[in-house]
């Protein structure tokens, strides 16, 4: 049984060696933001805080070894994974070095590129004010030469407006000359009409009165005794 529990303790103390190694590795290659490289600083000191553990785990079995060269021997190892322990803790703080030396550096350039950038958009923005100023003052002369057109159209829509105002007035003075010519033309007509069946009356009594008179004349004569 103690054979299995020594065995299970150096499968995770191998574990923990190879998961700090490996962010280690992660560490080294770490160029930012700051809160990467610190969230892997504390993976990694938790993992050496778990194989801690496990060596003095280890170290206490071998010295509840019966045998006392298994004891030897797991003191051995111990030893072993220690001094192991402590090269990744160097590796550690030289790969933290490197990664704030790399930080920095991309922090200084992106100061500089802001800077640059800067410039540049200063000068893009100059450059767009000036066209659109220009634009805004070539919008204004269409505006200017479009109302031009307006009023020019205007003028002459006023000019026409004008001339046939004129031109209705005439008309109607002369419906009105005309209107008054057909009106006496009409009075004419119904007076002459008047007059020839006044005419025609006249001219029909005389008839009467003259085949009237015939008829007494002849009466006279050919019947003198009625």
């Amino acid at each position: 049984m103690a054979d299995v529990h020594v065995r299970i303790c150096e499968q995770e103390i191998i574990k923990y060696d190879l998961e700090i190694k490996a962010l280690i590795q992660d560490i080294s290659e770490c160029t930012g933001p700051q809160s990467e490289l610190t969230e892997l600083n504390c993976k990694v000191k938790d993992r050496f805080s778990r194989l801690r553990q496990r060596i003095q785990d280890l170290e206490q079995m071998g010295r509840e070894q019966d045998k006392e060269s298994d004891k030897l021997a797991l003191l051995k190892e111990v030893e072993a994974h220690r001094k192991q322990m402590l090269s990744n803790q160097t590796a550690w703080r030289k790969a933290n070095l490197a990664s704030n030396l790399a930080i920095d550096k991309l922090e200084k350039e992106e100061l500089l590129d802001d800077g640059g950038t800067t410039a540049r958009q200063r000068k893009l923005t100059k450059e767009s004010l000036a066209q659109t100023s220009s634009d805004i003052t070539e919008s204004l002369m269409s505006i200017s030469r479009m109302m031009s057109q307006q009023v020019q159209q205007s003028e002459e829509t006023i000019s026409t407006l004008a001339t046939s105002s004129r031109t209705v007035l005439e008309t109607n003075e002369e419906f009105k000359t005309m209107t008054g010519t057909i009106q006496l033309g009409r009075k004419l007509i119904t007076k002459y009409n008047r007059r020839e069946l006044t005419d025609k009356l006249l001219i029909f009594l005389a008839l009467a009165l003259f085949l009237a008179t015939v008829l007494y004349i002849l009466k006279k004569r050919l019947f003198p005794f009625l």
